[in-house]
């Protein structure tokens, strides 16, 4: 019994060095790149080792355990097993698996966006498990779907309410809000001031909010027209804001859509390559260009009220919204080291490591409780585990990596582009492997002058 024992011991630890490669799936949505531009069917197709079609969508790839979209073991080709499959019949290499059940808590995947996608938000754990009770079809799981976009390319997006002062200035220059919601509803937000309580902040703009995106289509459709009009007029003799050029783009891939005139109430959001943001639950958002690797809770939940074709809940969406204001905080990294940069949300399900290896180089990633996913995006080289002999790897590779696995990649012949991503290093915040790692991070930023980001990625307090 104890000689049976010893050698399932020794199974396990073998496996937890292995680096799984993965066979991922696709998602060809209408507002993906065509193939020809798409990132996502470059690596996809390196991936599955299959074609891709240089005129058909290709907008997201996904690297996970998600039903809608699973991965698959590699070298199962005779017998597709699942990622998921195989983690429930192999749960200790999920390691200190403290968010229960045999999943991966987070989902990865790469994005390439041809044009905008919907004006949607996610809903939070609570009402995601009561929509999915009461339309299992439309809400596929019950789980929250905070989320965080990591930019490739220049990226640009609609994140979040803006200020009440722009918002004043949005009703003063933009007739046609007026025109849908009424001059009573829009003077409750020009009465409005920056010393009434926070609470009759949110009250007054999710009053207008709703009005506006609860429009019937035939009175959406000539306010909309309108603004099309007056824009292309006025654009004759002044230069327009860049919200008036987003507003026309967004007419011309979605006419007499409700979402064309909702654009100016959120923040226009760009990213450069390298800079990521974070989507907290209920927070409005659309995605509108560009491309990136995104992260998330293992969810698919989305409700949407704009700026699509597909099925739209409005009343859920204007009921379920923070109504925060102000522009989100775009995220830079902490160096881990001179290669690797760490993005951290305020989620405990995921994290993203960017490394950018020039050639000949060698990092460490180090062994982590948790499970990792690694995508190659750029180059060839190697990834090691303790064995004689590394892996190659090289651009449209994913790999699954278990629990409390060390792994060194060294790059080849070019410069090696890659992306980690993993459970929250936070969610495991009394380990010493985590808090050895928080102070070589804390010194690299220390060295690069003292910030408050290196201070919360510590988890200490300022002054303290």
């Amino acid at each position: 019994m104890e000689k049976k024992e010893a050698t399932k011991s020794q199974q396990q630890q073998q496996q937890q060095k292995l680096l799984l490669k993965l066979r991922c799936s696709v998602q060809n949505y209408d507002w993906g790149l065509p193939g020809r531009d798409s990132t996502v069917a470059r690596l996809s197709s390196l991936n599955s080792n299959s074609p891709f079609d240089p005129d058909k969508p290709y907008a997201e790839l996904w690297m996970g355990t998600h039903d809608s979209g699973p991965s698959f073991l590699h070298a199962s080709q005779s017998v597709a097993i699942t990622l998921k499959s195989w983690i429930s019949n192999n749960p200790h290499v999920l390691g200190h698996n403290k968010w229960g059940g045999r999943d991966l808590p987070f989902l990865f995947k790469v994005l390439s966006v041809g044009k905008a996608l919907s004006i949607q938000a996610h809903p939070d754990k609570e009402l995601a498990t009561r929509l999915h009770k009461l339309h299992p079809d439309l809400y596929k799981d019950g789980n929250h779907k905070p989320e965080m976009a990591l930019a490739i390319t220049h990226f640009e997006a609609l994140c979040g309410f803006i200020t009440l002062k722009e918002l004043k200035a949005v009703l003063h220059t933009v007739p046609e809000i007026e025109q849908l919601v009424g001059a009573k509803n829009a003077n409750l937000v020009l009465q409005t001031s920056d010393q009434d309580s926070e609470e009759t902040l949110k009250s007054v703009l999710q009053a207008v909010f709703t009005l506006l995106m609860s429009a019937n289509n035939e009175r959406i459709a000539d306010a909309v027209n309108r603004l099309k009009s007056r824009l292309h007029k006025e654009s004759e003799v002044r230069q327009l804001t860049e919200k008036e050029q987003l507003v026309l783009q967004l007419e011309k891939q979605y006419p007499a859509d409700i979402g064309v005139i909702a654009a100016f109430f959120l923040n226009h959001m760009k990213l450069n390559p390298g800079e990521a943001l974070f989507l907290g639950a209920n927070e409005p958002h659309a995605y509108l260009s560009g491309e990136c690797v995104e992260c998330m809770a293992t969810s698919d939940n989305v409700v949407r009220a704009g700026l699509t074709p597909k099925l739209r809940d409005v009343q859920t969406l204007c009921s379920m919204l923070t109504y925060k204001q102000g522009s989100p905080e775009i995220l830079r990294g902490i160096p881990l080291n001179p290669y690797v940069n760490r993005y951290i949300p305020p989620f405990e399900e995921f994290e993203i490591d960017r490394c950018v290896l020039p050639q000949g180089e060698t990092v460490v990633f180090p062994a982590v409780p948790g499970p990792s996913i690694f995508l190659i995006t750029f180059g060839e080289g190697t990834m090691n585990t303790g064995s004689p002999k590394g892996q190659v790897v090289t651009e449209g590779d994913v790999l699954f990596a278990a629990a409390n696995t060390e792994i060194k990649v060294t790059s080849s012949a070019s410069k090696l582009h890659l992306y980690r991503t993993g459970v929250n290093s936070r969610f495991f915040q009394f380990d010493n492997t985590i808090i050895a790692e928080r102070v070589l991070a804390l010194r690299h930023s220390i060295e690069r002058g003292f910030n408050h980001q290196s201070v919360f990625i510590f988890g200490l307090k300022p002054n303290s």
